[in-house]
């Protein structure tokens, strides 16, 4: 792409084309102040170096809102923003200016899925268009998936994707705000929880702990961790949160998903509580 480009842009200005995202044929870049005037051009460079890219957006706004959703302008193709995904033998209806998708978890996806064990029931808290729920119930053996978000669009989406995706027998599609929703129908009921959101992962782990069975289960926890302590602080609290409602927290695994900032990590923490009653 830069050899493509060399000639409309300056070496200084060609080091600031970063890495982009493909999601189905659409492609996301997000291009600084500056370079915005040669955007059409860098679109194009883009979709002649990438033969599947059929629309290029870049993004406006960080990702925000209570429904974690971004502002997007096309720069080259078709005038659109809806697409179809694929991953680990799914597919995915998405509009990326009206939910937050990110094709970066697609390992993490596919990793908690060959974790849940045949019979089990899973609440996902923040569902989206239904990626981890609709993977798990394909590559898995899970009784039912209660599959929760509070955006309307995502949920519509959600729900495409379980007819794509032949699953409408295991997952359970339920729009809504998450504490709500375990409060009035899933209190109890969860041998597993996922919480793929981290900016809510702390307001919602009382949600978590008030869904698994009064045994105990899994939640799969994640986060932000920061250097030098990546994982201390989010083990710190799950396990001080978890003895106040009479959990006992075992870490089966930490990991690192991915660089969010400088010396910052999305990270996951897969966590065995167990009543301590």
């Amino acid at each position: 792409m830069r050899t493509r480009l060399r000639g409309y842009l300056s070496e200084d200005e060609l080091r600031l084309i970063r890495a982009f995202d493909v999601v189905g044929d659409i492609a996301i870049v997000k291009l600084p102040e500056h370079l915005l005037p040669k955007k059409h051009i860098i679109g194009k460079a883009l979709m002649e170096v990438q033969k599947n890219v059929r629309v290029v957006l870049n993004q406006l706004s960080p990702v925000k809102g209570e429904f974690r959703t971004r502002e997007l302008e096309v720069i080259a193709g078709e005038n659109r923003t809806e697409t179809i995904y694929r991953e680990s033998g799914c597919a995915f209806k998405v509009d990326l200016a009206k939910v937050y998708f990110s094709p970066r978890l697609a390992t993490e996806r596919l990793r908690i899925a060959k974790m849940v064990k045949p019979g089990e029931t899973v609440v996902n808290l923040f569902a989206g268009v239904g990626s981890y729920s609709i993977i798990i119930a394909k590559q898995g053996k899970a009784a039912l998936i209660y599959s929760i978000d509070i955006n309307p669009h995502a949920f519509e989406y959600m729900q495409t994707n379980i007819r794509i995706n032949k699953v409408g027998d295991r997952v359970i599609a339920i729009l809504g705000d998450a504490r709500e929703v375990v409060e009035r129908e899933l209190a109890g009921k969860a041998d597993r929880v996922l919480m793929p959101l981290p900016e809510l992962s702390h307001n919602f782990f009382d949600v978590a702990l008030k869904a698994l069975k009064p045994t105990g289960g899994i939640i799969h926890f994640y986060d932000y961790g920061e250097e030098p302590d990546i994982f201390g602080p989010s083990i710190d609290f799950v396990k001080t949160e978890a003895s106040k409602k009479r959990f006992e927290a075992k870490m089966l695994g930490a990991r690192k998903i991915r660089s969010y900032a400088t010396r910052c990590y999305h990270i996951a923490l897969d966590l065995e509580l167990k009543s301590a009653e």
